[in-house]
C-alpha cells in the first residue's frame, strides 16, 4: 500500500491509533496516535512483524492472540473484510491498554489482497484528569513513583465509601493486590528495576480501572481499588482480569522478558463494616491466596486462578 505525504497526515491527524501490514504481518506504516496509545515510536515498529514482543494483545483472561485469534490474522485469512474485537495491547512501559479494534482487508489497484489496516483506540480512558492529579500532589495524596493515589487519599476514600454504604446502601468491594516474588525482582536486577515493575504493574491497573473506581498504591509492593457499584459476581470477575492482565505486561529488559504475578484478595462490604474490619477480610483473603500458592483471585473463600 503506497500513501502520499497527504495521506500520512491525515491519518497522523487521527485520535485512534492507525497502522497497517503487508501479506507477511509486516508493519508498513504506524500513526502518531498509535504512538501515543502505545508509547512505541515508528521508527521501533515500522518493518517489524505484528507479533515481534510489541503490541502482543491478549484477551479478557490473558490468552495470546497473536498465533491464534488475533483480528488482524482473521480478517487476511477468512473471506470477510472486516474484524472488529475488544483486546489488551502492550504498551512500551510495559501495562496493558483496553482498547478497541477495527481491522480491514487492503487491496492493490488490481483488487489483490496487500495486507490489513487496523484502527484502535482506548476503551478506559485515563482514571484522572490533569487538573485532579494536580489537586492530589496539592494535598499530598498522591504517590510519586506511580502517580496513583496514595494511603491516606485510600483510607478516605473508603471511609467515604462505608458511609455512602450505611446511608444509601451504595454497592463497594476492596482489592488487596499484593506483587508475587517482588524481593526476587529487586535481588537479581536491582531497586531501579523494582521501581519500573511497581510503575508497570500500576499501569496496567490504572487504564483499566473505570473513572468511578478507584486503584491506589498502599505501599512498597501492595495496591488497593475500590471497585463501586457491584455485586459478589462482577467483583470477582473484575480482580480475575486484573490478575490475568496484570500476569500478561512484561518489560523487555537487555532482551529478557521481566513479568510478575499479583495475588489478590477482596471482600464485599457489609453494612456493619468498619474500616478496620473491611480491610482485614481483605488482607486475611489476601494472605489466603498467598499461602495457597499465589497468582490467584481469593474471594468469600473461594481461590480462583487465571486461565
Amino acid at each position: 500500500m503506497k500513501e502520499g505525504p497527504k495521506f500520512r497526515e491525515l491519518l497522523d491527524g487521527l485520535f485512534e491509533g492507525v497502522y497497517y501490514v503487508d501479506l507477511h504481518r509486516r508493519v508498513r506504516f504506524w500513526s502518531k496516535g498509535a504512538e501515543r496509545i502505545t508509547g512505541y515510536s515508528a521508527r521501533e515498529v515500522v518493518g517489524s512483524k505484528c507479533s515481534d514482543n510489541i503490541l502482543v494483545h491478549v484477551d479478557g483472561s490473558g490468552k495470546n492472540l497473536c498465533c491464534s485469534a488475533c483480528p488482524l490474522i482473521e480478517t487476511m485469512r477468512s473471506g470477510g473484510h472486516h474484524q472488529a474485537a475488544d483486546i489488551f495491547l502492550h504498551h512500551k512501559d510495559g501495562h496493558r491498554v483496553p482498547v478497541s479494534v477495527s481491522v480491514s482487508k487492503i487491496r492493490d489497484a488490481r483488487g489483490n489482497p496487500a495486507g490489513a489496516v487496523e484502527i484502535f483506540r482506548k476503551t478506559v480512558e485515563d482514571s484522572f484528569s490533569a487538573e485532579y492529579v494536580a489537586g492530589l500532589r496539592k494535598a499530598a495524596m498522591i504517590d510519586f513513583l506511580t502517580g496513583l493515589p496514595n494511603r491516606r487519599h485510600i483510607e478516605e476514600k473508603l471511609a467515604a465509601s462505608i458511609e455512602l454504604l450505611k446511608r444509601h446502601g451504595t454497592s463497594f468491594a476492596v482489592f488487596f493486590i499484593d506483587l508475587d516474588h517482588f524481593k526476587k525482582i529487586n535481588d537479581t536486577y536491582g531497586h531501579a528495576m523494582g521501581d519500573r515493575v511497581i510503575k508497570m504493574v500500576a499501569g496496567t491497573l490504572k487504564a483499566n480501572t473505570r473513572a468511578y473506581n478507584l486503584v491506589g498504591r498502599w505501599g512498597g509492593e501492595e495496591f488497593v481499588a475500590i471497585v463501586n457499584h457491584t455485586s459478589g459476581e462482577n467483583a470477582r470477575l473484575f480482580a480475575g482480569k486484573l490478575c490475568a492482565l496484570v500476569g500478561n505486561s512484561f518489560l523487555n529488559h537487555e532482551g529478557k522478558l521481566i513479568r510478575v504475578t499479583v495475588t489478590l484478595g477482596a471482600a464485599l462490604a457489609e453494612k456493619g463494616d468498619t474500616l478496620q474490619s473491611l480491610l482485614g477480610r481483605a488482607d486475611r483473603a489476601l494472605y489466603e491466596g498467598k499461602r495457597s500458592g499465589r497468582n490467584c483471585v481469593v474471594f468469600e473463600g473461594k481461590i480462583v486462578k487465571p486461565r
